[in-house]
């Protein structure tokens, strides 16, 4: 690979390795590391913040994931996603101190919701490694790509992402500590030996700073709360898995909930789908399969891609007294990336009501749907 290879070079490239499929809980083969193989999440491990918030090379796949739900003050309500990914495409660089010597490539996805106007806006990006283009720092998070970046300085996270048609400039402070999502610290995603990840979460990040879409004449202040994904590992998605439904969501009450369901080609969801529960203190529970029962109440048919997704949900959670209708701000939150993964797929802004300990809430967050366009198992 030389300086001189170019986005469209990048794009299939990316396309070979991610398969459609570079988001939540898909990791590649360890194959291609060659004699010293990418280390595996088979065991529980001893996190350390806010070093941990950085990159672990040694592991093949790697992706931080901001989603927030924001508000400009006058009942204006906007959505917004930045994801960054790195992909090892080998264990060493060839040759350590050439900067143009490929080690990882990243790529990275930007969407925002704006609810007021019925719009949604998304941008994507794409590099291989090599000095001012793309990296991501081990002791603590700096990762940054072509101009996007998540950075911490003090206690806060800070979010740049200027797209062909949107930026945004935030400041994230965390309101919990993090949490560790798993039985035993390993977020399992089926029954193999290392089919899993190491995942890390900040449900609860007081939320301010600037917007600008291509609709307004000027950016906007914008507050809110956002979601910080962090995982990583080197496993496959299992041949017979299809894709996932992921729910992240800010209950009124305090609360937080996450909630993952690995789709089998066969339409039965597999049984190391879990949730956590985080309470108004950040203590953390975790929620297996048989917690929790979400039903589908309506579907939407994209105009853009022809794939029908689900679009309207019921949430419950009978130990938590957790009953929750949940909807999109927009049906047409769809990402269809083909100028980096080649993914479609649906992510987007949802708000609820219901209860939580049987009292009235409300709730607000993000839903993310793969593998209805296209199955994502067995690509590999």
């Amino acid at each position: 690979m030389t300086a001189k290879m170019d986005r469209k070079s990048l794009s299939a490239l990316f396309r070979v390795l991610w398969s459609g499929a570079a988001l939540v809980c898909l990791l590649l083969p360890a194959a291609a590391a060659g004699p010293e193989q990418w280390q595996q999440a088979t065991a529980p491990r001893e996190w350390k913040f806010p070093r941990d918030h950085g990159a672990h090379p040694a592991y093949r796949t790697e992706w931080w994931y901001f989603t927030g739900n924001l508000n400009d003050g006058q009942g204006n309500a906007f959505g917004y996603q930045l994801t960054f990914f790195r992909q090892g495409i080998r264990l060493h660089a060839a040759d350590p101190a050439d900067p143009w010597s490929v080690r990882d490539l990243y790529l990275a996805h930007f969407s925002v919701t704006d609810a007021a106007k019925k719009r949604f806006i998304f941008d994507e990006a794409l590099s291989r490694t090599g000095p001012g283009l793309a990296a991501s720092r081990e002791n603590g998070l700096d990762v940054r790509l072509l101009g996007w970046s998540a950075r911490m300085k003090g206690g806060a996270v800070l979010l740049r992402a200027r797209g062909r048609t949107a930026w945004l400039a935030l400041e994230l402070a965390p309101q919990k500590p993090p949490v560790i999502h798993g039985e035993k610290g390993l977020s399992r995603k089926g029954p193999l030996p290392g089919q899993a990840s190491y995942y890390a979460t900040c449900t609860d990040l007081k939320t301010t700073g600037l917007l600008k879409t291509e609709s307004a004449a000027a950016p906007v202040r914008v507050t809110g709360t956002s979601w910080f994904d962090h995982e990583f590992g080197s496993n496959q998605l299992a041949a017979e898995q299809a894709g996932w439904d992921w729910f992240s969501l800010h209950l009124s009450d305090g609360k937080d909930l996450m909630l993952y369901f690995l789709r089998r080609s066969d339409g039965a969801i597999e049984p190391a789908s879990s949730g956590t529960m985080v309470d108004r203190q950040g203590k953390s529970r975790h929620l297996p399969l048989s917690a929790v029962k979400v039903d589908v109440l309506d579907h939407w048919k994209s105009p853009h891609s022809g794939v029908s997704y689900p679009s309207r949900w019921r949430i419950r959670i009978q130990d938590e007294g957790l009953d929750q209708l949940v909807s999109p701000l927009l049906p047409d939150q769809e990402l269809v990336t083909t100028r980096s993964t080649g993914v479609t797929y649906w992510e987007g802004a949802v708000e609820g009501r219901g209860t939580s300990e049987n009292r009235k809430v409300t709730c607000l967050g993000y839903v993310e749907l793969t593998g209805y366009a296209r199955g994502l198992g067995g690509l590999f």
